[in-house]
């Protein structure tokens, strides 16, 4: 039976598009507690089911899926610019699809203006019946009101009328930011995009001659066991059952410490828990219950796969990285030779520490790759800083192997400002092994 925040999320995902949704509400028509359906709520804000606007409240919007991810809702726009919404609130669910700074003359605007865009314009009444008259919501910039002939059509048309402080420039800068945001948000790999979904279980009250043919009907040796609810309890394995009687039970033989992920942790994450825990398959839940399994040859072929794609966005990492060259030793060690540039550096012009540890990670596990040709995540950085880097130098950050086995490498690495010492540090990595 489904638990009640399981029920009030359910409840949620059926509403209509543009359903305006409050906690009394919710805890009134399902009879729990305000705190529980506050809580729900809040989950569901976090899904990119429902939205939350200053003075609105809380609104059903469509969901949206991976490949659409950058377009937003004009929900979201009003949280964006801090707006305010003078009209048209039905419509605040609809999603953006482009936005229009109004800069030109009357005639011009029209050849531009389509159902779904959004007009940023100043206090120009005009504009602001023409882009609604043709299907686009108005964004008025300079915290200027709209009269109310204007505030009227944008109810009748549910076309979002929304009032901001910022200036034109300001306003569209911040819009253009989120859109890219999500961009980057795009390339990223989630444990959604590649969970194995409806994965084979056994429950913890069978029999090991249970597991033993359902191993035999699936070829997978390693299972999550559920309970009667669906909840995973454990993990079994053909190793822990080696030595087990066909008539014992999975709860006698299962590892019950069973590690876990959500559908929203991204893949890196899953990996390095993976690595750290020592474990090859975790089980994916969503509200405690089991949606699907991960298994390390999927991370694998995930990373593999997304080397391979075009990048949309450009991440701070990107940014910082493509300013340096890679140079390769003869004796196997590996450099990486820049400019500190402003960007890199602390409010007193020197490089800062969080730009510092992006570059020395990236030389040592590159370093690393280039000899072993493993894909792999740093555990450990040990970080000695003998003295400051300026803006504008030019740096060596040279990395040289300590040790490699099977699973752990170590790498020294040491940044130089011309010919002089300037960083050390020591780094630990496990290896992601197939």
């Amino acid at each position: 039976m489904a638990t009640k925040h399981e029920q009030i999320l359910d409840y949620i995902e059926g509403l209509e598009v543009g359903t305006r949704i409050s906690v009394r509400r919710i805890a009134k028509r399902l009879e729990v507690s305000e705190g529980t359906a506050y809580r729900a709520i809040k989950e569901a804000e976090l899904r990119g089911l429902v939205s939350a606007i200053d003075r609105i409240g809380t609104v059903r919007i469509e969901t949206k899926e991976k490949k659409n991810i950058e377009r937003l809702t004009f929900a979201e726009v009003v949280n964006i610019v801090e707006g305010t919404v003078l009209g048209g609130r039905d419509g605040l669910h609809k999603t953006l699809h482009k936005f229009v700074i109004g800069a030109m003359q009357l005639e011009a605007i029209g050849r531009y203006i389509e159902p779904g865009s959004l007009m940023i314009v100043g206090n120009r009444e005009q504009v602001h019946r023409l882009s609604l008259e043709n299907g686009a919501a108005v964004l008025i910039t300079g915290d200027f009101d709209a009269s109310d002939e204007i505030q009227k059509l944008a109810n009748e048309r549910q076309l979002p009328l929304i009032s901001c402080t910022y200036d034109t420039y300001t306003t569209a800068a911040l819009i253009n930011r989120a859109i890219y945001d999500r961009l980057i948000k795009k390339d990223i790999l989630f444990v959604e995009d590649i969970v194995v979904r409806n994965p084979t279980t056994v429950s913890a009250g069978a029999t090991v001659k249970k597991y033993i043919e359902l191993v035999d009907i699936t070829g997978h040796g390693r299972m999550p066991v559920v309970d009667e609810r669906g909840r995973v309890v454990g993990i079994i394995t053909a190793r822990d059952v080696a030595e087990a009687k066909p008539t014992d039970l999975i709860d006698q033989h299962m590892a019950r410490q069973a590690y876990s992920v959500s559908l929203k942790s991204t893949v890196a994450s899953a990996a390095h828990r993976m690595v750290w825990e020592g474990i090859e398959l975790l089980p994916v839940v969503e509200n405690r219950q089991l949606v699907g399994v991960l298994s390390r040859q999927d991370v694998l072929k995930a990373f593999q796969s997304m080397n391979r794609q075009p990048q949309v966005g450009e991440t701070l990492v990107d940014s910082v990285l493509q300013r340096f060259q890679e140079v390769r030793h003869a004796d196997g060690s590996l450099s990486l030779v820049g400019v500190v540039t402003p960007q890199m550096t602390s409010s007193a012009g020197i490089l800062g520490t969080g730009t510092l540890t992006t570059l020395i990670e990236y030389g040592a596990v590159l370093c690393l790759q280039r000899n072993r040709r493993s894909d792999m995540v740093v555990d450990n950085v040990s970080l000695y800083s003998l003295k400051p880097v300026s803006v504008d130098t030019t740096i060596d950050i040279r990395c040289r192997i300590l040790d490699y086995g099977r699973r752990i490498g170590k790498v020294e690495v040491e940044v130089y400002d011309s010919d002089e010492r300037a960083v050390k540090a020591l780094l630990t990595t496990q290896m992601l092994e197939r």
